[in-house]
């Protein structure tokens, strides 16, 4: 049994029950503390899916790290710069009316959340790496242009299917 300290517990109790029928565990809680029963491997999905939720990603986006080839990543952005002006460097991540999450989400193919000074990236493994240099590029002072041109050219190429692995039927 896993235990996660749940700061959005609302989030977490509104979808407990489409939680437990595609997680495959049992979600309890007490006070700010949510249970989660299970296999080992599905408690550690459904404990990652839960972090999503707790970082502020919706549910629809959040419930895509079950998935085989997603990841949940989070950049601390203190990690990466010297700096003191956090706000205006979580202001070059969002950029203008969200502008520069927008791109950066179209060029990676990955989906953002900004939480306090911290970075939530939920994506495909093979998409991950260059959405974490694009915003410890923003971070660290390139500009957005730069970063655009770089993603641009570093695009991942699609994986050619050989049959090896299980297709699943939806």
């Amino acid at each position: 049994m896993k235990t996660i300290l749940s700061q959005k517990l609302p989030r977490i109790t509104k979808n407990r029950k489409k939680l437990e029928k595609l997680l495959n565990v049992r979600i309890t809680n007490r006070g700010k503390e949510v249970f989660v029963e299970g296999e080992a491997e599905d408690e550690f999905i459904a404990e990652k899916v839960i972090d999503a939720l707790n970082f502020g990603f919706p549910f629809s986006i959040a419930i895509l790290v079950k998935e085989e080839d997603f990841l949940f990543e989070v950049l601390n952005i203190k990690d990466y710069t010297t700096r003191d002006d956090l706000k205006r460097i979580r202001a070059r991540i969002i950029g203008t009316k969200g502008g520069t999450l927008a791109t950066l989400h179209q060029l990676t193919k990955c989906n953002f959340e900004l939480n306090e000074n911290r970075v939530g990236i939920i994506g495909e493994a093979e998409h991950i790496e260059n959405a974490q240099e694009a915003v410890i590029s923003i971070v660290q002072g390139s500009k957005q242009s730069n970063v655009y041109s770089f993603l641009e050219k570093n695009q991942v190429k699609p994986v050619i299917d050989l049959g090896l692995k299980d297709s699943v039927n939806k």
